[in-house]
């Protein structure tokens, strides 16, 4: 697999700002939860995907040849594991999803309706 480019990743994160953009338009609730579960999933969503970013970035400084040795660089590597850990305790966000949508299928019959649908 070839090394993803600095474009690729500022087309994902410019894609990730059209939809919170769009989100910021009030669409349709069924279509706003059907956009934002993929970035929520529980094994490949963003919190869990962006953890293990960190810690890998952590890991390729800290294993690489050329990397210094300092107190200071190790605070810094110590600093993305902890922002890693940070991140993968919002993995239960996939929860908040499925209780939102269950509460709004409950008291919106527009919702009840799109949730039949699936």
């Amino acid at each position: 697999m070839p090394a993803p480019t600095p474009d690729d990743l500022r087309t994902a994160t410019e894609t990730l700002s059209r939809l919170t953009e769009y989100l910021r338009d009030t669409p349709d609730p069924n279509v706003a939860l059907a956009l934002a579960e993929p970035l929520m999933d529980e094994y490949t969503g963003i919190p869990v995907q962006f953890a293990d970013t960190l810690r890998a970035l952590a890991r390729a400084v800290h294993e690489h040849p050329d990397t210094p040795r300092t107190p200071a660089l190790r605070r810094q590597i110590d600093e993305l594991r902890t922002a890693a850990w940070e991140q993968s305790d919002q993995h239960t966000l996939h929860y908040t999803l499925d209780d939102l949508r269950t509460l709004l299928a409950n008291t919106s019959p527009a919702m009840a309706e799109g949730s039949r649908c699936r």
